[in-house]
């Protein structure tokens, strides 16, 4: 059985981590109000500029955009992985890097190399494991996403995808649902998947083109079709990207809060039964001693 001294100094152990701990969850409670702030601010815009993308899709035009064309004789899948720079934030990066190597084997069984880019210090980590290049990176953003930073390392992507060097560019990064719940997506960003972009659509808007005739949109296009598109496009494609890493930090908060308060309730349970091992051990070293001191009286008289 452990002494008094040492109950006493794991008991002083497990609350200064529980006090580490407490503090962590408020700051992530704060950042968490922040991030989802700044995740549904940015949710309007991203549904405006993805019914626009389908209905110019949908339209006829002479130009032809090189993210809306087929490369199926690549034998490269682009993949765009989006994770947290830190850890202590539960299941939160298990969960997405689960489903990326799910798919990572059956793009690798069925003969396609991988085109990677990391965004996030664990996800680099994970693909640098797996010993697969990586070919842009971003880690240490901070609590704000920045996108600027970020063009860098998804322009790769871009470029290979225009120049028909990967077959299709996918994006894996948790969805945020609510405080409790976080959603790991694994969708694909190039070709740009029609299916995907009519999705935005109107709920009801959505449900009267399903029960009458579909009609399609003719523009104007000032300059030109090809600059219109261009432009469109690529800020559509970016859109996509800042929604899904401020989506991912949202996730990242909320995850690190109910994880952070998980383990200060936990801190907590454990001290109070250190507590009561420590009373039951002093309290049997008292009474030995009053044994012992009894003992002696009745040997000397």
């Amino acid at each position: 059985m452990p002494s008094t001294k040492e109950i006493r100094l794991k008991i002083k152990s497990v609350n200064n981590t529980r006090k580490i701990t407490n503090a962590m969850q408020m700051v992530a409670a704060s950042k968490m109000r922040k991030a989802q702030d700044r995740m549904f601010a940015a949710r309007p815009y991203g549904e405006d500029i993805r019914r626009i993308i389908s209905h110019l899709a949908s339209s006829h035009t002479d130009y032809r955009h090189p993210f809306l064309a087929s490369h199926n004789d690549a034998k490269k899948i682009g993949l765009i992985l989006i994770t947290t720079d830190k850890g202590l934030a539960g299941a939160l990066n298990t969960n997405i890097l689960r489903d990326t190597l799910t798919h990572i084997k059956q793009w690798n069984a069925d003969g396609n190399e991988i085109f990677a880019t990391a965004i996030g210090n664990k996800g680099l980590g994970f693909l640098q494991r797996l010993g697969m290049p990586v070919q842009s990176q971003v880690i240490a953003l901070g609590d704000k996403p920045n996108l600027d930073r970020l063009i860098g390392a998804i322009r790769v992507q871009f470029e290979a995808y225009a120049k028909g060097e990967v077959s299709a560019v996918y994006l894996a990064y948790t969805r945020f649902i609510n405080a409790m719940k976080q959603e790991p997506v694994f969708e694909q960003l190039l070709p740009l998947p029609t299916s995907e972009m009519l999705a935005g659509e109107p709920q009801k808007q959505g449900a009267a083109d399903s029960q009458g005739p579909h009609y399609t949109r003719d523009y104007e296009y000032e300059p030109s079709a090809q600059a219109v598109l261009d432009l469109l496009l690529n800020r559509y494609v970016e859109a996509l990207i800042y929604q899904a890493v401020a989506e991912n930090m949202a996730s990242e908060q909320s995850a690190r809060m109910v994880a952070m308060k998980a383990a200060t309730d936990n801190a907590k349970k454990l001290a109070d039964e250190l507590q009561l091992v420590f009373n039951k051990t002093r309290q049997a070293a008292i009474t030995k001693e009053i044994t012992e001191i009894v003992g002696g009286a009745a040997a000397v008289s």
